[in-house]
C-alpha cells in the first residue's frame, strides 16, 4: 500500500461511516502479508469500495475495460493498482489480464476478482466465471472469500436518509486441489461452483442463487 492509498483511506473512512450504516465481520480471516485472491458476490458499483474500507491491505481489483474509457476513472484506476478487462475480449487480451494477475500474486500483493463478471441487478448470486481457478491454479495463491450484503438498497436518493445496514462479511481462506495436467472443461466447472459456494455461504440465503446448497463446499 502506497502512502497516498493509506492516505485515502484516512481521510474517507469517517465520510464513508457518515453516509452508511454498514459494518465488517471476520477482519481476523485476512492474512496480512503473502499473496491473496479475493472473491466477492458484486451487485452495485459502491461494493469494491467498501471492501477497500473495510480491508486491513490494499486491493488490487480487475475491472472491466469500459472504466478504463473515462479519463477520470482511469487515472483512479492506475492510481489503485487495477488491471483492466475485457470482458469480450480474445484469447490473447484474456491471457494478458491472467499474466496480470499472477504477476500481482507472485509481487505478494492482494488480486480482487468478481467471479459473476459482471453486477447482479436483483442482488441474487450469478453463475461464476472460471477465471478465478486458473488464476488460483496458476500461482496456488489462497483465496478469500468475501460477501456483501445490503448495498441493493443504496438507489434512488432516500437511501441519504436511510442509511441502509450494510454488511461485508469475510470468510476464511482456502485453496483449490491441485490442478490435473490438461484440465477439462468439467473441472473447472466444479472448482468455480467451490469458490462461488464459498461467495454464498456469506450471504443471506434469499441471495445465494443457484448456489443455496453447501453440496459444491469442501470441508
Amino acid at each position: 500500500m502506497t502512502f497516498s492509498q493509506k492516505l485515502f483511506l484516512i481521510v474517507f473512512r469517517p465520510l464513508l461511516n457518515i453516509l452508511f450504516s454498514w459494518k465488517v465481520v471476520g477482519r481476523e480471516n485476512v492474512p496480512l502479508t503473502g499473496p491473496l485472491i479475493l472473491v466477492s458476490n458484486h451487485v452495485h458499483v459502491l461494493d469494491p469500495l467498501l471492501i477497500v474500507f473495510g480491508f486491513p491491505r490494499w486491493i488490487n481489483f480487475l475491472a472491466k475495460e469500459e472504466l478504463f474509457r473515462s479519463a477520470f476513472l482511469r487515472a483512479w484506476l492506475r492510481w489503485a493498482g487495477s488491471f483492466s478487462v475485457r470482458r469480450a475480449g480474445g484469447r490473447k487480451e484474456k491471457e494478458n489480464v491472467l499474466q496480470d494477475a499472477i504477476n500481482a500474486l507472485e509481487r505478494g500483493s492482494m488480486v480482487g476478482v468478481f467471479p459473476e463478471g459482471r453486477r447482479s441487478r436483483d442482488g441474487v448470486l450469478r453463475e461464476g466465471k472460471p477465471g478465478c481457478a486458473l488464476i488460483a491454479w496458476k500461482t496456488n495463491a489462497p483465496i478469500l472469500p468475501v460477501g456483501v450484503a445490503g448495498t441493493y438498497k443504496v438507489n434512488g436518493i432516500s437511501w441519504l436518509w436511510k442509511r441502509p445496514r450494510i454488511v461485508v462479511n469475510i470468510g476464511r481462506p482456502f485453496t483449490l486441489p491441485p490442478s490435473p495436467a490438461g484440465v477439462g472443461r468439467s473441472h473447472r466447472r466444479s472448482s468455480t461452483a467451490v469458490i462461488m459456494s464459498e461467495i454464498a455461504a456469506l450471504l443471506p440465503p434469499e441471495y445465494r442463487g443457484a448456489y443455496s446448497t453447501n453440496e459444491h463446499r469442501e470441508g
